[in-house]
């Protein structure tokens, strides 16, 4: 099914209607993360709907696969390159993102080939 631009926009208003009903009978009051900021997902608008829920569940249960944690390493590995003073840290810092960047691409390489095509 192709979706048009008045099939998404009433899916919209459909989806905004339950959610300000959810509000009206007090269903979302008292939630886990009630006020705070949402996480940082930006990471999964290039992953397909499956993949992203799956994530987070397993995020949620603290049974995160290695290339997610490699991925959070070599965040900080990156933050430390680019606050690094002199060659000899820069150097440094750079030798341990080429190391992880190597090590998530070889996590992610055997996350596909376990998944399948």
């Amino acid at each position: 099914m192709v979706w048009s631009r008045d099939m998404a926009q009433s899916f919209d208003r459909l989806v905004e209607r339950q959610i300000q009903k959810a509000i009206a009978e007090g269903q979302l009051q008292g939630l886990t993360g009630e006020g705070q900021p949402l996480p940082d997902r930006t990471g999964e608008a290039f992953t397909d709907m499956a993949t992203a829920v799956a994530t987070r569940i397993m995020a949620e249960a603290g049974a995160l696969p290695e290339e997610f944690k490699i991925k959070k390493l070599l965040k900080a590995a990156r933050t430390a390159y680019a606050q690094a003073e002199g060659e000899d840290a820069k150097r440094l810092a750079m030798s341990l993102i080429a190391d992880l960047e190597l090590r998530y691409n070889i996590a992610v390489e055997a996350r596909r080939k376990l998944m399948g095509p």
